[in-house]
């Protein structure tokens, strides 16, 4: 009798990890499902980030073939396709990896960690010249694309073992960035500005400093300044 009590506990204890089981693996494949269908936003409207989404002027329907195909080569990679930032992102683990987008220029693979790679082919560049981290490929035909397959493969592996290997990029600080002359200029004449603008956090002082130094013109980076000495003096950033 006490046997058969004892094995009535372990049946009881299977069934519930059984089931259990069972939910993790539907909570699972539910969240998949739910991450494909937010991609397939992206490939179906665009990004939503201007006044051409869905419709026929966005860019993914320019760039539709190389995109389906670039596509194809990420799933076949094994990264979990979802949607963030508007676009198409996959993920390695927890990891984000790359992004795949459509721009004016071409379809898109931005490699989060891109900086670290090899890149034997010299096919990844750099989205500006502040960029530390970001490169990505560019891809103008469908043949393109099929012509690269197996290359674009071994990036992604390369990417992968970056994340296996939790290789990070290594950021230069605020006070390692090159100021302007304009911006350095107004920090030295203006001792408020100067103080302020050193008691921000180091992430806020390179957002300026990168925003000031992508103006080409001289007045248009004291301009700028300028109008951001009142929110650096509240101690705010330049997205406050």
């Amino acid at each position: 009798m006490v046997y058969n009590q004892g094995c009535f506990g372990i049946n009881v204890t299977i069934n519930r990890f059984l089931n259990l089981l069972k939910y993790i693996l539907v909570v699972i494949i539910f969240a998949l499902m739910k991450a494909a269908m937010e991609a397939d936003v992206f490939f179906d409207d665009g990004c939503g980030r201007c006044s051409l989404g869905g419709t026929p002027a966005c860019k993914v329907n320019t760039w539709r073939q190389e995109l389906a195909l670039l596509r194809e080569i990420l799933l076949k990679s094994g990264l979990t396709e979802t949607r963030k930032w508007g676009v198409a992102c996959y993920m390695y683990g927890k990891q984000n990896m790359v992004l795949l987008g459509a721009l004016k220029h071409g379809a898109t693979l931005s490699y989060f960690k891109g900086s670290l790679m090899s890149d034997p082919g010299k096919l990844l560049h750099s989205p500006g010249e502040n960029s530390q981290a970001v490169r990505y490929m560019k891809f103008t035909s469908p043949e393109q694309v099929s012509e690269q397959a197996e290359i674009i493969a071994e990036y992604l592996r390369e990417a992968m073992v970056l994340e296996e290997t939790k290789q990070q990029v290594t950021f230069k600080k605020a006070d390692e960035q090159e100021k302007c002359e304009e911006l350095q200029r107004a920090l030295n004449e203006d001792a408020e500005l100067n103080k302020a603008f050193y008691a921000l956090t180091p992430g806020r002082q390179r957002g300026y400093i990168l925003f000031f130094n992508a103006a080409k013109q001289p007045k248009t980076r004291i301009d700028r300044i300028g109008k951001c000495r009142d929110k650096i003096l509240m101690d705010k950033g330049l997205q406050d």
